[in-house]
């Protein structure tokens, strides 16, 4: 089965409307009927306008990455990119296209 996987890129201190926006993203993912969603937490990252973040620092500053990923069919993900996109602000959302070959909530081809 054809599916769209999104990634969500974020930093563990990014807020939304006063709480975390990761757990802020999962809850409206749950609402909207997405099958499952998983954050992952960098023990390292950078972007282009700020420095290496790293665990092994006393204190990071919440600025160690995350990573939100779920798996859904194309229109519902078409249909929840607007939330989504004002929900992340200006951080990044990349989605692909795979194929589902076993397992999870999805019929898979035969």
């Amino acid at each position: 089965m054809r599916a769209i996987r999104v990634s969500i890129f974020i930093n563990e201190s990014d807020r939304y409307h006063g709480h975390a926006l990761h757990l802020e993203l999962l809850r409206t993912l749950a609402k909207q009927g997405i099958a499952g969603a998983t954050v992952i937490r960098g023990v390292a990252g950078y972007t282009k306008s700020a420095g290496i973040a790293t665990t092994s620092l006393v204190d990071a500053g919440g600025k160690l990455p995350l990573v939100i990923e779920f798996i859904d069919e194309e229109q519902h993900v078409e249909a929840m990119l607007p939330t989504l996109e004002e929900m992340v602000g200006q951080r990044l959302i990349a989605t692909s296209e795979l194929t589902i070959r076993h397992g999870g909530a999805f019929p898979t081809a035969q």
